[in-house]
């Protein structure tokens, strides 16, 4: 529907030159007509595309369905469309439609299956020709026509189905074509489909709108200028689309990254949880501990002191025994040299005179009855020898008890006294007798009479005596089994000394597992708080990575020279050289795209591609702030 003046076409390809019939002719040979009909469709298709961009650059707003180069580019496509077309044959008639080929789009690309449902549910379109010509038109206002007829191109055995081997989208013009509609990216088109009669138009060529003119040909830079402008706009679009691309990429970067945070955050509750058992066994240790020294302390100190006292109430009790066991040897010493002399003088009175010996045999009777007597004695002694244990037993509790065996020790020595003193007058009157004897052997009678008065208080003393020595033997017995029941104290002292040793022995083994446990809570906290950190700084990271996206849709044109480094690619910080870790982590410099550690990369500036201040290792750091300060007046 061309509103121009000039020559027209009919509908079908424009093969002749100049209103002949005949083909043109180069060289004296001829040309392939469906090559030259190409050749004349690639032609018409750069005039239509060139014309087009021109007049909307110029025109300076958005184009709807009633400009006049859009018709003639609608028109012009068509026919590369049809050119090569198979003919199908149906029931009725023949049928040869570009929907064919258009309707394989969809299973090819994916995003055009939109276009299609919408054709498919448009109310006035009953030609599978209209389907198409909308087809065409949505497309344009998508600015994906050229995407779409690349993905058909490059299936050339699908493509085989429908158009002859010599059709144009079948050779390389086709493929020229594709690249030219491109540049149609520029053109904004607001285009109404549903009220327009696609089915009934007839698409004519109007040739009078590329016909150069004067005022063309003066325009010359005017179109040079719009062209650079085109080249600009398409290389802006390819730059955003590669910016989309990346902006994807970050987005599925970043839920990755969610997911890694995810993942350490439940690690690092695990982590809690463990150093809060850990934390709880050493506090139970570190009672436990506590309480085993404090019960320990307290036994030895219990200890030591019932030692000591033991040990001092020994002392005492030696050194008494050693006095008393001393002082009864000498008694018994002295005590056996008299009996030892008396029992002399009695042999030699008994070998002087038989009656002597009479006397003896009825001293002896009066002994075995006084030995009766001493047995009652003993009895006695040993209720004495309890008598005097109970005594010793409360010496070593009180100082009465002292007292009282000092007064009995006394008792005792005056006991000896005497007896000694009873021994020198037995001597005396020993001495006496002997006289006695001498000098009077007729009054036997007398010293008979004498002698058994004599014999008697010998015999008293004599058994005074062996009471004495029995008690001295007890004493004695008494003194042994004493030092025995103290060597056995002693033996059990030194058992609870060794098992007291044992007990710190294994206290200072308890200190040291204290001590390393101390050093393992102390190298826990420090992972900890190291962990602690590595969260902190995630969680950072995550909130920077979070604020990217919207940084990115302001930094797109400052990213076209970057160069984001992976993190995979990175294992030491750029600067310091110092390999990365839990504790040490990777940050991107916003500015160069490399890998740094926290320390290396702890600046903040605001970059051209983001108005906010955002992460900058130290080198970019000290050229921008040169930069800034070389630009300030």
């Amino acid at each position: 529907m061309g509103k121009g003046s000039g020559p027209r076409a009919d509908a079908g390809p424009p093969s002749w030159a100049e209103g002949r019939g005949r083909p043109r002719r180069t060289g004296g040979a001829t040309k392939d007509p469906t090559a030259v009909e190409r050749a004349n469709l690639l032609n018409m298709a750069k005039l239509s595309i060139k014309g087009l961009i021109e007049s909307a650059l110029s025109f300076g707003r958005t184009l709807d369905s009633d400009y006049p180069p859009l018709q003639q580019f609608f028109v012009v496509m068509e026919h590369c469309l049809k050119h090569g077309l198979k003919v199908r044959k149906s029931f009725l008639s023949y049928n040869k439609t570009i929907w064919g080929p258009l309707e394989l789009v969809e299973k090819l690309y994916p995003e055009a299956e939109e276009i299609g449902a919408s054709v498919r549910d448009l109310p006035g379109l009953k030609t599978p020709l209209g389907r198409a010509r909308a087809w065409l038109r949505l497309a344009l206002m998508q600015k994906k026509m050229a995407d779409y007829l690349r993905c058909l191109i490059i299936q050339r055995d699908l493509l085989s189905e429908f158009y002859e081997y010599h059709a144009l989208m079948m050779e390389e013009e086709g493929a020229v074509i594709v690249g030219l509609l491109v540049g149609l990216n520029v053109i904004d088109a607001n285009l109404c489909v549903k009220g327009e009669d696609l089915d009934s138009q007839v698409g004519v060529i109007d040739f009078s709108m590329y016909l150069k003119n004067e005022e063309d040909i003066g325009n010359k830079e005017r179109n040079v200028q719009i062209a650079a402008i085109l080249d600009q706009k398409n290389y802006v679009e390819e730059l955003n689309r590669q910016l989309n691309s990346t902006v994807s990429s970050l987005h599925s970067r970043v839920d990755s990254l969610e997911k890694s945070n995810t993942k350490l955050i439940e690690e690092l509750a695990i982590a809690k949880n463990n150093i809060i058992k850990l934390q709880e066994e050493n506090h139970q240790l570190r009672s436990e501990n506590k309480l085993i020294l404090m019960k320990t302390q307290q036994h030895l100190e219990v200890t030591k002191v019932d030692v000591e006292a033991e040990l001092q109430t020994y002392k005492h009790s030696r050194q008494g025994l050693d006095d008393m066991y001393n002082e009864a040897r000498r008694q018994l010493r002295d005590e056996s040299q008299l009996r030892q002399d008396v029992e002399n003088e009695l042999a030699v009175q008994v070998s002087m005179k038989h009656e002597i010996e009479l006397a003896m045999k009825l001293l002896e009777k009066d002994i075995h009855e006084k030995q009766d007597t001493l047995i009652g004695l003993r009895q006695q002694l040993e209720e004495v020898k309890a008598i005097n244990i109970e005594m010793y037993q409360k010496l070593q509790g009180s100082e009465d008890g002292l007292k009282e065996k000092n007064e009995i020790i006394a008792r005792l020595e005056e006991k000896t006294n005497k007896i000694t003193a009873a021994m020198r007058q037995l001597e005396q009157r020993l001495q006496q007798a002997e006289k006695a004897q001498m000098e009077a052997e007729d009054e036997d009678k007398k010293y008979l009479q004498e002698c058994q008065s004599k014999s008697d208080s010998l015999q008293k003393q004599i058994s005074q005596k062996e009471k004495q020595l029995l008690q001295l033997e007890t004493d004695l017995k008494i003194e042994k089994e004493w030092r025995q029941t103290l060597q056995e104290d002693l033996q059990k002292e030194k058992d609870a000394l060794s098992h007291l040793r044992n007990e710190t022995q294994q206290i200072i083994t308890l200190k040291k597992e204290f001590l390393n446990l101390q050093d393992e809570n102390q190298q826990l906290k420090k992972i900890y708080h190291e962990q602690e950190q590595a969260l902190q700084e995630l969680g950072n990271k995550l909130s920077e990575s979070k604020l990217k996206i919207e940084d990115i849709k302001e930094a797109n044109k400052a990213l076209q020279g970057l160069v984001w480094l992976k993190d995979k690619e990175a294992t030491h910080c750029k600067l310091c050289e110092k390999e990365f870790s839990l504790s040490k982590r990777k940050h991107h410099c916003r500015n160069c795209g490399e890998i740094f550690c926290n320390a290396c990369s702890d600046n903040e500036l605001p970059l051209p591609s983001s108005p906010k201040p955002v992460r900058v290792c130290d080198s970019c750091h000290a050229l921008l702030i040169q930069s800034c300060s070389s630009n300030l007046p």
